[in-house]
């Protein structure tokens, strides 16, 4: 059972209140309020970062950065909507900095937010990137300011295919900050050799040995996965705007390591494969390590689709701001992060913590599946519930038993 996406998208009353209006009244107050800083809503979030970077068996964090669309074009209230990609394609465009551990893939925190309307961007970063800066330009302030975050790790920022871009990879190597890049055909300098990453794929299983690293899941199915690395010199000339204008520009040489890795069934037929460039030149740090880490930038999918329809339906809130918007949209970042905590702890008393609640959820698990973080949220909201009215003076146990009995009015033979 799940109620409807316009009823989970509201303020949750608990059932101890009796004035429902006032509630509500209350929780817009405390979105509109102009005091209530970005900045102070995201630094619970940043803490729980800190306190998981030292807990962590890994030199290195993942910082992974995506981009969303929320689709707001039926909410004419909102004045500061802005076109995405058409004509139609109406809301806002959210982008997000996930933590993730790099010792266990395990997904913490969101670390930095843009919220970006028709007229402002709304941003937990110290100055808020100009409304008309490319995504991309957003990344580098972003990765600056982590190093201000106290995290004491290093970072590795991790960007799907619209980051393979050469004049931001050369910037941010320049930097010194990490990244691990997927990226699409492109030449390379290899052997000393001007090629294709397309054309040094076809010398792997000869000059370049594919490596297995055990099994995978790929559409729910068990399969296998090999991984093979080699390095590479990105040395041509990139495009940038310089005083207005594309230009070409020329650029230091940057060697970067590539590793290509891909899922195979039990024919050994290519189901998926991923070409990805690194700068972390780490022995400690194995290909199939990389390999991981990609992977694990998965879950800002999951982030996501926990905000927006499993469980918060970030599509149907109806304040009427981009600013109110991104106020809430933190609030509801730490429901998300408390549910996280509890899917990644594998303790006894976490598994019985998830199983009353994955029970209360009224969710049915597919087989083997003990817990998913939609479910843990939705079992989280009926136990609050549940507990204000069991404290509630004026509720009584047994009156409860018969409201229940009632409900069966038919004997089960």
């Amino acid at each position: 059972m799940k109620s409807a996406n316009t009823n989970a998208a509201g303020p949750a009353l608990l059932p101890g209140e009796n004035q429902a209006f006032s509630a509500t009244q209350a929780t817009w107050r405390f979105l509109a309020n102009p005091n209530v800083g970005l900045l102070d809503l995201i630094e619970p979030l940043r803490e729980v970062g800190r306190a998981a970077a030292k807990r962590s068996q890994s030199d290195y964090m993942l910082l992974a950065h995506d981009w969303c669309k929320i689709d707001y074009k039926s909410h004419t209230s909102k004045k500061d909507l802005r076109q995405i990609t058409h004509e139609h394609d109406i809301g806002y465009e959210m982008s997000t900095s996930l933590l993730i551990d790099g010792a266990n893939g395990s997904s913490i925190a969101p670390m930095q937010m843009h919220l970006k309307t028709g007229k402002a961007v709304h941003s937990t970063s110290v100055q808020a990137p100009p409304l008309d800066a490319h995504r991309l330009d957003e990344l580098t302030p972003t990765m600056n300011e982590s190093s201000e975050w106290g995290l004491d790790r290093k970072l590795v920022h991790v960007i799907d295919r619209e980051a393979d871009t050469l004049g931001r990879m050369r910037q941010w190597d320049q930097a010194g900050h990490l990244f691990l890049v997927r990226c699409d055909d492109r030449r390379v300098k290899w052997n000393g050799e001007s090629v294709l990453l397309s054309e040094i794929e076809e010398h792997f299983d000869q000059e370049i040995v594919f490596e297995s690293c055990g099994e995978a899941r790929f559409h729910g199915k068990t399969v296998s996965q090999e991984v093979a690395e080699t390095e590479v010199i990105l040395h041509r000339p990139h495009s940038e705007v310089v005083d207005g204008e594309k230009k070409t520009v020329s650029g230091d040489p940057l060697a970067v390591r590539l590793v290509v890795t891909r899922l195979l069934d039990k024919n050994d037929y290519v189901l998926a494969q991923w070409t990805l460039l690194c700068n972390v030149f780490d022995a400690s740090i194995s290909s199939y390590q990389i390999a991981l880490w990609y992977y694990w930038r998965w879950l800002i999918e999951t982030y996501f689709k926990l905000l927006k329809s499993h469980g918060q339906e970030l599509e149907q809130w109806q304040q009427q701001s981009g600013e109110a918007i991104a106020r809430r949209i933190l609030v509801a970042s730490m429901a998300c992060v408390a549910v996280v905590q509890l899917q990644n702890d594998d303790s006894e008393s976490a598994k019985k913590t998830k199983k009353i609640l994955i029970r209360l959820s009224g969710r049915q698990m597919k087989y083997g599946v003990e817990s998913t973080p939609p479910a843990l949220l939705a079992g989280y909201m009926v136990l609050l519930s549940m507990t204000d009215l069991l404290e509630s003076p004026d509720v009584d146990i047994g009156e409860l038993k018969r409201i229940a009995a009632k409900a069966l009015p038919f004997a089960l033979v």
